[in-house]
This record gives C-alpha cells, sequence and structure tokens, in this order.
C-alpha cells in the first residue's frame, strides 16, 4: 500500500528499479542456465571443472577452490582449485578454534567477507591465515554445498576485484550455485554409494559373491598380460550352525563380521577379501606365491581363534578352516575357486581351525 505523502516521481523510479532487478534476475538466470546444464552429470571432475573454471568468470572472482566432505571422518578433502600457490589439501572439521569453511560447514550458511582483517563472525585470526599474503584483496566468499539438508561440500571464492566486494547479485548467483553444485555432488555421491551396495556385502562390507568373481577375471586378465601367479585362500568358519543353534543368528552375524574384520586385518590393500556364502569367504592375492599365501593363512586362523566373541557377557570360541592354492594365468575362476575349495574341505577334515593347501592328483 502506498503511503499518501509518497512523492510520485520517486514511485516512479521504483517502479523502473523493480523491473530493472527483474531484468537483472532474468539475465542471471540465463548466465547459470548454462553452467548448470554441464554439472548435471554424474562426473565429479567435470563438476569441479565448472566450479574452478567457470563460476568465477561468472561471478568476478581471482580464486576459487572446492573441497568434499568426508563426513565419515569428519574431514574436507581439496578436490580441485585454481591457485598457482599452496592451499591445504585437507580441512578437520574437528578443529579448535574452527575455520570459516568448518563454520560454514557447520551452520550451513554463507560466510562473506568483505574484510578479513576486521571481519567478527566469525572473527578469523591471523593464525589461521597461513596463505594471506597470496591473495590481492581481503574478500571471500565460503559456500556451503548442501544437497537435501546435508552439507557435501564447500566452493571457496576469493579476490572479488570488481566493486570493491561482493553485491546483493554476487550473493543471490552464489547460493544459487551453491544450490546446484550441493545437488549434482549428491548425486555423484547417492550414485557410488549405490554402486558400493551392488558390489558389497551388507553385513561385513567385503565384496558379494558376484564382484569377487569380476575381480578374479582382471586379476587373471592381468596376470596374463605381465606375468606372476594368484593365489587362493577359501575360509570356511567353524560350527556357525551350532553357533546359530546355541546363541541364535543375531550372535551368528557378529561371528561373521568379527571373522571378516580379522580376515581384512591380515591382508594387503591390493588382495580382495570377498563373502563367498553364508559361511564362507574367498580372498584373492594377486602375484602371491604359495608360501606367501601360507604366512597369510595361518595368520588368519591365529588371529581369528585368539578373538572370542562376546555375547550377552558369554565369550564364543571361534576358529576358521582355511583351504588355499597356486594358480597359473590359464587356470579358469571356476577351477581356481573348486581347488581352493577342496584344500578347505580336506582342513575341516584334518580337525578343523587349520589350514591345508590344494595338492594336484599326480598322474
Amino acid at each position: 500500500m502506498y503511503q499518501e505523502n509518497e512523492n510520485p516521481e520517486s514511485t516512479a523510479n521504483n517502479g523502473r528499479d523493480a523491473a530493472g532487478n527483474g531484468q537483472d534476475n532474468v539475465s542471471l538466470l540465463e548466465r547459470i542456465t548454462p553452467l548448470a546444464q554441464q554439472i548435471n552429470c554424474l562426473d565429479l571432475e567435470r563438476i569441479a571443472k565448472v566450479c574452478i573454471e567457470s563460476i568465477p568468470q561468472l561471478v568476478g572472482v581471482g580464486f576459487a577452490s572446492l573441497y568434499i566432505l568426508d563426513d565419515t571422518n569428519n574431514i574436507l578433502h581439496l578436490q580441485k582449485c585454481n591457485h598457482p600457490f599452496l592451499i591445504n589439501k585437507i580441512v578437520s572439521l574437528n578443529q579448535t578454534p574452527p575455520s570459516p569453511m568448518v563454520m560454514a560447514v557447520n551452520t550451513k550458511e554463507l560466510i562473506l567477507v568483505d574484510d578479513i582483517d576486521n571481519h567478527k563472525k566469525p572473527v578469523i585470526k591471523k593464525s589461521q591465515r597461513a596463505f594471506a599474503d597470496n591473495y590481492k584483496t581481503k574478500n571471500c566468499a565460503i559456500a556451503p554445498l548442501i544437497c537435501q539438508d546435508r552439507v557435501v561440500g564447500v566452493l571457496n571464492l576469493s579476490d572479488k576485484t570488481e566493486g570493491g566486494g561482493f553485491g546483493l547479485e554476487d550473493i543471490a548467483m552464489i547460493e544459487l550455485i551453491g544450490q546446484l553444485v550441493g545437488a549434482s555432488i549428491g548425486n555423484v555421491k547417492l550414485f557410488e554409494r549405490m554402486q558400493r551396495q551392488a558390489m558389497t556385502d551388507g553385513l561385513t562390507g567385503l565384496v558379494n559373491h558376484k564382484q569377487f568373481y569380476d575381480t578374479l577375471e582382471k586379476e587373471l586378465w592381468r596376470s596374463r598380460r605381465y606375468g606372476g601367479q594368484i593365489s587362493l585362500i577359501m575360509v570356511d568358519i567353524d560350527n556357525l550352525k551350532a553357533i546359530n543353534d546355541v546363541y541364535g543368528h543375531r550372535a551368528g552375524d557378529k561371528v561373521i563380521k568379527k571373522i571378516s574384520n580379522k580376515i581384512k586385518e591380515c591382508i594387503r590393500q591390493i588382495d580382495t577379501a570377498a563373502r563367498y556364502g553364508g559361511d564362507e569367504f574367498a580372498v584373492i592375492l594377486p602375484n602371491t606365491s604359495i608360501d606367501a599365501a601360507l604366512i597369510v593363512a595361518n595368520r588368519m586362523v591365529d588371529a581369528v581363534s585368539n578373538s572370542p566373541v562376546t555375547w550377552k557377557k558369554e565369550h564364543i570360541a571361534i576358529s576358521i578352516s582355511v583351504g588355499l592354492g597356486e594358480y597359473n594365468s590359464d587356470t579358469s575362476p571356476e577351477d581356481i575357486t573348486s581347488r581352493s575349495d577342496k584344500a578347505l574341505y580336506t582342513a575341516k577334515q584334518a580337525g578343523k581351525n587349520t589350514v591345508r593347501i590344494f595338492e594336484p592328483t599326480k598322474k
């Protein structure tokens, strides 16, 4: 509602300003639309490239850095930047006092700094600005990237040279960009999580039966091309049915998880441990001799037998039987698993909690 003493000329000017702002908004959308189309993908590197190359031009800043949040470990990892000088590659969310990036993650709010020396909320101490001398200006924008109310990363924009700081249009642009980039990164994370779930066993986190065979095929191909042997360990939990019958299946699940963790502790990063079946595991050891594989197998047996499971204040003794073999690259995946499984059967027959090696039948 207009006030009675309002100046008609002023009202007309206000109308023109509103119309101008409307045109600016259309212009803003027109400029952002091509970027939105580029980041609407499942390629994190492509999204990062837009953040570092295109967005700084759009906002009129000199420098940009994109960090991705690892929410499991509470760490921001540098994905990409255009800084010609050193910046932090890892930022912990547990740091004290919290840096502006950490505060942006915690509050889920855009932090705009016109003068970093005199900024009050938050106060940014000089001790937190190890690289301050590398920047031409004292302004920056720290945008949390949010997807479905969860922070997935942070986009930092600094050295706004024109206009002396971030204007209203810049703020609107950065907030809109943050939403679009956050949604795209969230989609990437969701896709990666779905891929991991398709490849892993839900209870143990080990690769599943299908992924085991895919990995074995790849290792055989690599062995054919570059040489080397493959060893395969088959593991079976001793007396799991009896444990389930006496203590229940939840206790049995705890036993399975405990043994899977012990198996993971005994192998290298290049090895692949899989949940092969209900109470059976398989471990692929690339470029590994039978002697080296035997050491690993014995380590597994000892690690499991020395780690009883506690269930409702009662200790449950656990053990495994292990069979293994060494194979050439011309052996089929089915023959590899079958032969190591025969060695496993022999270990079971020998009294369990032991290791046996597959021995080819002599003609």
